[in-house]
């Protein structure tokens, strides 16, 4: 612990004074004396010009000069010397050389350092001598050789001087000149150790310039006399500090957030050194010019003299201070930096989105800049134009037209600029239907865009040149903003307590209840409730007329004053009121949530309460904008740091805590001074060391990482071949388990945005932070951006089974308080329906509160049987031994290649041998405990042994075939079934080690075989490889599928004794079921093609575990408990961990940060960090969803209005005249009777469940054969099945005049459901076409079976279509 905090000392805090200079005891004498004498070089070299010369731009050209050639010779040395480590051969020595040896000696102590890293030693452990010796050769030139020893000898006591004898025996050619070269000695650890690296020519030119940049810019600022007496030489001291860092920096640094090197973080003293000189002298410039005009806002005068040079000493007291600030990692990394800078000025001056990287937050303030700029020529010229008592300039009504419907047009779009370009540059993914959903998403917006844009600027200009903003006032302005506080209060307040948990934390239940409230397990998807209804209904005509109605009638009255009342500074009130308009406008199409409380505060404080301090409405409301969104984050923070120091629920997680407990006493005035700073510059406060004492971090931008670390999955498609045999790569828990919040993403995303836009979330905003918690999934939601029908966000799931410190934190979040009833020390109870006091006290000091109790979501339910316990005995063994071998001749049969094997020589002539009478086969791998057809009187297996078990299932399976083939005892097929069974079973012994009375090899060895590893050793079975799909489909498939009939055994041990039970069973197996390895690329493909169910044999080997599971998955839908973290809690905790590994380095697992802290879930916040702060088992990427593909929230609000549906609706609604007409002309029909006919206009567009991102298996109509149906109601094991065939033919027709689920890839299936999948699809196109009915009119021919809601033509094309999708994409899995 000493060493580690004289490290810490050493390496983080005097390093990051001094810009990475400190002295290493393990580091050679020749290095520390390198950065020494290079530091005071820096140091002293300004000093002393600066005191010695008369201060002139001469020599302030000249020092910088003498920087930029002694960084230049620097930069190019170090990067030839990498260089020549990189490409240089290392030549052996083998001729003597005579010359004069110049030795520098060095005192040797009596023991070597204790402790010494190999990564940061220059010479190694021994004593070094340092020899630079002159050789001459053969009339060639001179040249220097430095030499690099290690002293063998042991040092002895009292030994004063050592020259050692120099031995060298290898070294690299140094080339200075053509042929001209050094010889030199040494390694690239010892060059690494003495100067920071730059391995690119940009890299070091960048340097040098930053050097040169910092050496002119403080020169200047100490010739223009900024600083006296000590503080010239603080001064110095940074610049050198600057510089140095260019060098050798500071590694790692306080606010870097990465271990190992950073390459970024060394330019970040000089950058923001160089930025800082530049501002200090344009605010002195600007300030003794006096040439910027001065105004006055709210009483303060910005812009004038004593402004500006206020501003201007307080960035030199910044830049004295730089060693403090970067001590404690104030500022950022540069393009951190750039971003954070971008995303403030573009979401507060521009009313822009939380961005997602930097190339998005340059792209995004561009784009508001173009669009403002466009904005204010109009409103310049409309300003600048005549204004009547009741008259509004045509100019003007344009701008509220263009301003209107380019903000929401912004708000519509993502700050991500590549998915914009994924429209133009997309290529369908057969593989993964994803991109196409959401290439079809921004495409739909885009057309959406096409029609609502231009409808919305003529309405917006028909209003606003209508004078109804003029004739109306005061009064519309009053209505206007009592409309928006009741309309708000309601949406946004009340409607959102009454559905929460604890509704005030007052009530045990909330008012509004979800239909799946009262379940104990749900089964359907969500129901769409009233209050959703009216809750989506109230922000639509919030965001759609409220808002713009306020925000128009706001820019109308400014326009007016400014037009009627020319002032000098118009130019620049027509820019505030473009760049306000359009600010306002996009925060209320995208974050209405939070506008009334700003917009009831603006009007009753500068209205009611200071009317004198009142500037206009505009510039208020803008303002107040802006200092809400600061006053909500210290609100947040505040109630973190008061929830995390209470005392009565502290929680100590080592004797760090308890030491500095105490101190957040005093600390507190500070930690209130520090929240107002940090709120104003949108920095995380962080606990140390998850302590009670607090400090600031850097600033951070919405989406808090500054690395892109997504999960990488391990599977078969990106490991070697010969790792997957031998070490099973992936085959822990939590790589296996990752896959599933993989999929709880993909159903995030179809979901999410237009849950939160029904309510079901709560109350949110951008930077949220939600825990989805269930039986087994625990994941926190990060929401990073909000816009208008779109919400990008992040997930990161947790461990299935954590650690004991997540296990209580969990229990804490899923555990309720209703059954509570205390009160302070006694129990006196609670009133009906309502909490008890202990209760209600607790919940308000919490940092997380519970949103929602059952939200629903398409997952996947997982069960586990431990295999040993299933095959423990030897005749369950041999009930999994007969049915991999029926498995194999069930797909000897159903294979299409079948006769093609029957007639191959190669194959019938390894077979021959087989028909003999005398023939048995007596592997030892055979055994009679766990072989039905064991021949114990011919110790083997023989052909009639063999024929009496099988022979019936044989014909059986021949028999089902379209064109069976003979099938007697001694005909082809029998002998081919013979051999591979023989096959397969000699594979599963050889896998096991041949060791069949164990029950570990045999695991082992059928593990194996699952996963595909199949090793063939005996000669009698190498007729196989005469075509491998003998084992591809039908060996491989056979194991697997036996292990699935050996668990359908334990629920009905006698079904599977008639061959046509357990044919159709494996049949529908096939259908319904993927069976495969979890390593397998195609196992997941099929989770996010949402299979319906899904097998595989997991081997667990963790925690000293070796045990094989045999892991079920079904589809189904599954609840979740929502639940709300304080987002500053979370961002504090975040960087609390970051700064604790990262630069305290501190790498104790059982750290007290992470103990677990129920009232602010410290342990489970600080767990889903980036790997390798937190150890979260995924991280999907940022991931976009968007409210056009929720299905309830489309059948509230209707479809998009774009051409193609206009197009739409104006045929339909022809068709459906022409039928009216022609119902009616014809016998006085009905013409509602005749419409029904139509399509889906005579059944309720409104559905009743929320369709996710996928048709499930119980809507998708799939025939069946007679016989099939006939044994499926006979049939126990596969009830489910048939309840599902039965639900999907009572629901074909509702789901027909449905809006047609996704096809295409989205559909998953094993590979032999497509052998039939042609004759289904042709028996429904004939049934289609038979079931067609067809009537003629006077008005022309129609018939229904053209129409979408009967299995028409049409129907049954987009059918075949998806069938040979299926088939296309489930054939280049098995191939690969």
């Amino acid at each position: 612990m000493g060493s580690q905090a004289l490290q810490i000392l050493r390496q983080g805090v005097w390093a990051s004074l001094t810009g990475g200079w400190y002295v290493d005891p393990h580091q050679s004498t020749f290095s520390n004396c390198f950065h020494l004498y290079l530091w005071i070089f820096l140091l002293a070299f300004p000093f002393l010009l600066y005191m010695a010369l008369p201060p002139s731009l001469v020599v302030a050209g000249v020092y910088s000069a003498v920087v930029a050639v002694f960084f230049t010779a620097i930069k190019v040395v170090n990067y030839r010397l990498h260089t020549m480590f990189d490409l240089g051969e290392i030549v052996e020595k083998k001729d003597s050389h005579v010359g004069v040896e110049m030795t520098v000696f060095r005192k040797v102590n009596s023991t070597p350092p204790v402790r010494c890293s190999s990564q940061h030693s220059l010479f190694g452990l021994n004593q070094v001598s340092v020899r630079i010796t002159i050789f001459y050769k053969s009339m060639q030139s001179p040249f220097f050789s430095l030499h690099h020893f290690s002293n063998s000898t042991q040092s002895q006591e009292n030994t004063l001087m050592i020259e050692e004898k120099a031995k060298p025996k290898q070294y690299y050619r140094f080339w200075v000149l053509p042929g001209k070269w050094l010889r030199v000695r040494y390694d690239r650890l010892a060059l690494l150790a003495l100067l920071d690296r730059n391995r690119r020519v940009g890299e070091n030119v960048f340097a040098v310039v930053l050097a040169s940049l910092v050496a002119f810019l403080g020169f200047l600022l100490l010739l223009q006399g900024f600083f006296r007496d000590i503080w010239v030489f603080q001064f110095c001291l940074v610049i050198a500090s600057c510089q140095y860092s260019l060098l050798k920096s500071v590694q790692p640094d306080a606010a870097s957030p990465m271990h190992g090197h950073n390459w970024i973080i060394v330019y970040s003293r000089p950058v923001y050194f160089c930025l800082c000189c530049v501002m200090i002298w344009i605010f002195d410039l600007s300030g003794r010019s006096g040439s910027l005009q001065p105004f006055s806002l709210y009483g303060v005068t910005f812009f004038s003299a004593h402004f500006l040079l206020f501003i201007r000493d307080m960035l030199i007291v910044f830049a004295l201070c730089f060693p403090v600030i970067f001590l404690f990692g104030l500022l950022p990394q540069v393009n951190t930096f750039v971003m954070c800078l971008l995303e403030q000025i573009d979401m507060h001056i521009f009313g822009g989105t939380a961005t997602t990287s930097p190339l998005s937050s340059l792209f995004s303030l561009i784009r508001s800049v173009l669009v403002a700029a466009l904005l204010y020529g109009f409103c310049l010229g409309a300003i600048n134009a005549p204004w009547g008592d009741a008259h509004v300039p045509v100019l003007f009504s344009v701008f509220c037209g263009l301003l209107l419907a380019l903000s929401y047009h912004l708000s519509r779009q993502s700050s991500d600029p590549t998915i914009l370009w994924s429209v133009f540059c997309f290529t369908l993914s057969i593989m993964d239907p994803l991109p196409e959903k959401l290439h079809n998403s921004v495409k739909e917006i885009l057309h959406s865009d096409l029609v609502m844009c231009p409808l919305m600027a003529v309405i917006t200009f028909a209003i606003s040149a209508s004078t109804v903003f003029i004739a109306l006032q005061p009064a519309l302005s009053l209505v206007l903003y009592i409309l928006a506080g009741v309309v708000g209060f309601i949406t946004h307040y009340l409607l959102p307590q009454l559905r929460k948990q604890l509704p005030w934390f007052c009530l045990a239940h909330p008012v509004l209840r979800s239909r799946e409230y009262s379940q104990f397990e749900v089964r359907d998807a969500a129901q769409l409730m009233w209050f959703e209804k009216l809750y989506a209904w109230l922000q639509c005509v919030e965001k759609y007329f409220i808002y713009p109605a306020v925000v128009l009638n706001s820019l109308t009255t400014e326009a007016r004053t400014v037009g009627q009342n020319h002032k000098e500074l118009d130019i620049y009130r027509a820019l505030f009121i473009s760049v306000a308009g359009m600010k306002l406008l996009r925060t209320s199409f995208c974050a209405p949530s939070q506008q009334y409380v700003t917009l009831c505060f603006t009007t009753l404080f500068f209205h009611f309460d200071y009317p004198h301090f009142s500037e206009t409405f505009l510039i208020d409301y803008y303002f107040m904008s802006i200092l809400f969104s600061k006053m909500w984050d210290l609100l947040y923070k505040l109630r973190f740091v008061l929830t995390y120091i209470a005392p009565w629920q502290i929680t100590w997680g080592s004797a760090f805590h308890a030491f500095a407990q105490p101190f957040a006493v005093p600390h507190s005035a500070v930690l209130f001074v520090q929240a107002i700073f940090s709120a104003i510059f949108s920095t995380p406060l962080n606990p140390v060391l998850g302590s009670a004492v607090f400090v600031t971090s850097y600033t951070r931008p919405v989406k808090f990482w500054e690395r892109d670390y997504n999960t990488k999955r391990v599977d078969h498609s990106n490991t070697r071949l010969a790792t997957q045999l031998d070490r099973n790569p992936g085959a822990d828990d939590n790589n296996l388990n990752s896959i599933f919040y993989e999929h709880l993403t993909r159903s995030l995303q179809h979901s999410l945005c237009g849950d939160l836009l029904l309510g079901r979330w709560g109350n949110y905003t951008t930077g949220d932070c939600f825990i989805l918690a269930s039986d087994y999934l625990n994941a926190l939601v990060h929401i990073i951006e909000i816009g208008n029908g779109l919400v990008t966000f992040q997930l990161r799931g947790l461990e299935f089974r954590g650690t004991y410190c997540q296990q209580r934190e969990v229990e804490a979040i899923t555990e309720g308080v209703e059954e509570d009833e205390g009160c302070c020390c006694c129990e006196p109870g609670h009133l009906p329906h309502m909490l008890s006091f202990n209760a209600a006290f607790g919940q308000r000091w919490l940092a997380w509160e519970v949103a929602a109790t059952k939200y629903v979501l398409e997952g996947y339910s997982i069960s586990d049987n431990n295999a040993a316990s299933m095959l423990q005995v030897f005749d369950l063994r041999k009930i999994l031994i007969t049915y991999y071998v029926k498995s194999i001749i069930y797909y000897v049969s159903r294979s299409s290649k079948m006769e093609e094997w029957l007639t191959n020589e190669t194959i019938q002539e390894a077979l021959r041998p087989c028909l003999g009478p005398n023939y048995v086969d007596s592997d030892p791998t055979f055994n009679l405990n766990i072989d039905e057809d064991y021949d114990h009187r011919a110790s083997g297996i023989t052909p009639s042994s063999f024929c009496m078990v099988y022979l019936d299932w044989i014909q059986y399976c021949n028999s089902r075939r379209q064109t069976p083939v003979t099938c007697e005892r001694d005909s082809p097929l029998v002998s081919l079934c013979f051999g591979l069974c023989i096959l397969g079973r000699r594979a599963l012994g050889t896998a096991s080690h041949s060791m069949s009375a164990s029950l570990e090899p045999f695991l082992y060895g059928l593990h194996a075989l699952f996963k595909g590893d199949f090793r063939i050793t005996s000669p009698r079975d190498e007729w196989v490889f005469a075509d491998m799909d003998l084992l591809n489909r039908v060996v491989a498939p056979g194991v697997r599928m036996s292990l699935k009939l050996h668990q359908d055994h334990f629920t009905s041990p006698d079904e599977y004794e008639d061959p046509m039970v357990l044919y159709d069973a494996i049949t529908a197996n096939e259908e319904k079921m993927l069976i495969s390895h979890e390593g397998d690329p195609v196992w997941r493909s099929a989770i996010l093609a949402n299979m319906p169910s899904l097998l595989a044999l997991r081997h667990i080997m963790d925690d000293g575990s070796d045990e094989y599971k045999i892991i079920m998955l079904n589809k189904r839908f599954l609840s979740f408990r929502v639940i709300k973290v304080n987002r500053e809690c979370v961002r504090g905790l975040w960087a609390g961990q970051q700064q604790e590994l990262v630069f305290l380095r501190n790498r104790n697992p059982e750290r007290g940060s992470i103990q677990n802290a129920k009232q602010a879930l410290r342990n489970m916040i600080n767990s889903s960090c980036d790997q390798p702060i937190g150890y979260p088992i995924y991280v999907s990427p940022l991931t976009t969803s968007y409210a056009g593909g929720h299905s309830q929230l489309r059948s509230v609000w209707g479809g998009p209005i774009s051409p193609h549906n206009i197009y739409t609706w104006l045929i339909s609604s022809w068709d459906r005249l022409q039928k009216g007409c022609g119902a009616g002309c014809n016998s006085g029909g009905n013409i509602e009777d005749s419409d029904c006919g139509g399509g889906s206009t005579s059944i309720s567009t409104n559905p009743a469940v929320h369709t996710t991102q996928s048709t499930p298996a119980s809507s998708l109509p799939q025939p069946m054969e007679a016989g099939l149906l006939t044994t499926l109601q006979r049939t126990s094991s596969i009830q489910g099945l048939l309840c599902q065939q039965l639900s999907s033919s009572q629901l074909s027709f509702s789901s027909s005049v449905a809006p047609p689920p996704l096809q295409g890839p989205e559909r998953f299936c094993p590979a032999s459901l497509l052998e039939n999948s042609g004759h289904r699809a042709g028996q429904r196109a004939g049934l289609g076409q038979s079931g067609g009915l067809h009537y003629e009119s006077h008005f022309g021919k129609w018939s229904f079976s053209g129409r979408k809601g009967f299995n028409g033509t049409a129907a049954v094309e987009g059918e075949g279509i998806t069938v040979q999708t299926i088939r296309t994409q489930v054939s280049r899995l098995l191939v690969f």
